[in-house]
């Protein structure tokens, strides 16, 4: 396939216009124009996105797709129209540095066996602290729940360099994912029964299963806002993060352990929706996650058909410790204590 650019990058946008004011001019100044396409995929804005775009940025490739298919179905419809070597999809509130892509690129370019990265995620508002969604790389433990190089649930690490070297990860964050093309299309895209939240963890569950490998490059910097479309705390994420947690444990995980730990997390699940309406007076989230085990238990079907297409060979790289234990019982408070 012929690539008009190596670099695709390219902003998913939803009613993102003040995003999209702040921070496309940092991705103008630092993306290459000999190396990068810029692209702004735009799922059905109604705040004037793209009169924005148009107006400002002649110059920057707009997509304008026909449907809201969230952040996974947004993407997949955007890149069946986008030839490149490299895909980044790139949060529409993200704050790039100089160089961004080409410290990423080059790391990808010495080793083919890397199919993803991410560069290193500090928080926007926080800029001497690592930002929640993505941090220095992510993780997943032996009962799938995420954590990152930086972040233990709700512990965020201030970025000292400690985690500065270039590392082999589990996954790269959404907000900020480099993915070859050819890998993309081979493993299926983004799964868009998830909508949105922790489909690129499935995604990279994928790639690891498929043999390659998947890093982060610290050395490329950026700034995230962070809950951009959902705001921090909302019943909607909490319904998507936990039901989409099931999905991909059932999707990915091999069958002689697949039963157990879906059988222990629903127990950790009951027991932290407990902690959350304790701490947080909120019913709202216990409806939240009542609501995501049931929609689970809906889509088992089609899950089961789902796992038919995948080569279930990634369990050994999944963090062989628990962070549930590791955090609320010996109280360990950073990556590093792991």
């Amino acid at each position: 396939m012929n690539h008009e650019k190596k670099v695709a990058v390219v902003i998913l946008s939803w009613n993102g216009k003040k995003y999209l004011e702040q921070f496309l001019p940092s991705v103008v100044q630092f993306s290459s124009p000999q190396l990068c396409e810029i692209i702004v995929a735009d799922n059905c804005s109604s705040d004037g996105s793209l009169e924005f775009v148009k107006t400002n940025y002649p110059n920057i490739r707009i997509i304008q797709n026909t449907r809201n298919g969230g952040y996974a179905g947004g993407y997949n419809d955007a890149l069946k129209q986008v030839n490149a070597k490299y895909f980044v999809l790139l949060n529409q509130d993200v704050e790039v540095t100089e160089r961004w892509v080409e410290k990423v690129v080059d790391v990808m370019e010495a080793d083919e066996n890397i199919a993803a990265a991410q560069p290193k995620l500090r928080g926007f508002n926080n800029r001497e602290y690592f930002e929640y969604a993505g941090g220095s790389g992510g993780f997943l433990d032996k009962m799938s729940y995420a954590f990152c190089r930086g972040r233990l649930f709700e512990t965020i690490e201030k970025d000292e360099g400690q985690y500065d070297d270039v590392k082999e990860i589990f996954w790269a964050s959404g907000a900020c994912l480099f993915v070859r093309e050819d890998v993309y299309r081979k493993a299926g895209g983004l799964d868009e029964d998830f909508f949105a939240h922790q489909e690129e963890i499935d995604l990279c569950w994928r790639i690891n299963s498929m043999n390659y490998k998947i890093v982060c490059v610290p050395q490329s910097v950026l700034y995230h806002v962070g809950g951009g479309s959902l705001s921090y705390g909302n019943p909607r994420k909490t319904y998507l993060n936990f039901r989409n947690n099931l999905m991909m444990m059932f999707k990915n995980l091999p069958a002689n352990i697949l039963v157990w730990k879906l059988f222990l997390r629903m127990i950790l699940d009951g027991l932290a929706a407990v902690n959350t309406v304790i701490k947080t007076k909120r019913f709202e989230e216990l409806k939240a996650i009542l609501k995501a085990h049931f929609s689970f238990y809906a889509a088992i079907p089609s899950l089961l058909e789902k796992r038919k297409g995948i080569t279930h060979k990634s369990s050994a790289k999944l963090f062989n410790k628990s962070i549930v234990w590791g955090y609320f019982v010996q109280r360990k408070r950073k990556f590093s204590d792991f």
